[in-house]
């Protein structure tokens, strides 16, 4: 029991910085914050994706908004008085509003502390019938591989989950867990990972491989996520590069005619 609550603290990458407060930071202007991240590098195949996301697209070519609902655990956000702000659902808004111009974006976060994914499938027709997203955004993975859930549990809780929300009228994009050096030495998620790339392909979700985009951070030297739990600036910054390659990811996906993502270098 021990162990598990040890790896659920440290899962959440820089939740573990939550225990303090950091330090007071001037408020950046606005177009500071939609600058390009010189260091938000991902690789083209990271963002392919099996599946069109129909119901984006439909919104905003006939609409002209795209309501986006996120469900995910601690990761999704980020600890201080800003870190909703700097968290990646706010990035990926503000990115998409700078995409599409004029398209009316709202990004509603529901996030759910240490809750398996069966815990918060059950809670997914209350969101799809409350906020009407076009697009549910699903992190999940993480707390069932901290809590030994069975792969083939976790695999049907994952199909049932995408079942309501495609009943719910809207397209879907699952998240996998975050890549953790410290953490790969004492879990392996793997199983979990496999499992999320399967049932996309087969539930005709996109899968957003967090796993692998900052695995391949890490590899790279763009990001030394060994010291990300005590890096306020650095967690902003890997949030600001996930904001921004989702963004990419649904416009190519909805296939928008959208400014380049400024991805790459």
């Amino acid at each position: 029991m021990t162990l598990i609550v040890a790896l659920l603290t440290a899962v959440a990458l820089f939740d573990a910085a939550a225990a303090a407060e950091p330090p007071p930071q001037p408020a950046a202007p606005e177009a500071a914050i939609a600058a390009p991240a010189p260091d938000c590098v991902v690789p083209d195949s990271a963002l392919e994706a099996d599946s069109d996301l129909t119901h984006v697209a439909d919104a905003v070519k006939n609409h002209h908004r795209l309501d986006i609902s996120v469900v995910g655990s601690g990761s999704s956000a980020l600890p201080g008085p800003d870190g909703a702000r700097f968290a990646y659902p706010a990035r990926l808004e503000q990115v998409l509003k700078g995409l599409l111009p004029d398209v009316q974006v709202k990004v509603t976060v529901h996030v759910a502390l240490r809750q398996t994914t069966e815990q918060m499938a059950t809670g997914l027709a209350k969101v799809l019938a409350d906020d009407k997203p076009d697009l549910l955004i699903w992190q999940a993975g993480t707390v069932d591989a901290l809590r030994g859930v069975e792969p083939e549990e976790f695999r049907a809780k994952l199909e049932s989950g995408l079942e309501a929300i495609t009943a719910g009228g809207a397209d879907a994009i699952v998240m996998n867990m975050q890549y953790s050096p410290r953490i790969e030495s004492m879990l392996n998620v793997s199983a979990y990972a496999d499992v999320m790339h399967w049932v996309a392909h087969e539930r005709g979700a996109v899968l957003f491989d967090r796993l692998a985009i900052m695995h391949y951070w890490t590899d790279a030297g763009i990001f030394d996520l060994y010291a990300a739990t005590k890096d306020y600036a650095m967690a902003r910054r890997v949030h600001d590069c996930i904001g921004r390659a989702l963004a990419s990811q649904i416009v190519q996906a909805a296939h928008l005619d959208a400014g380049k993502m400024q991805t790459t270098r």
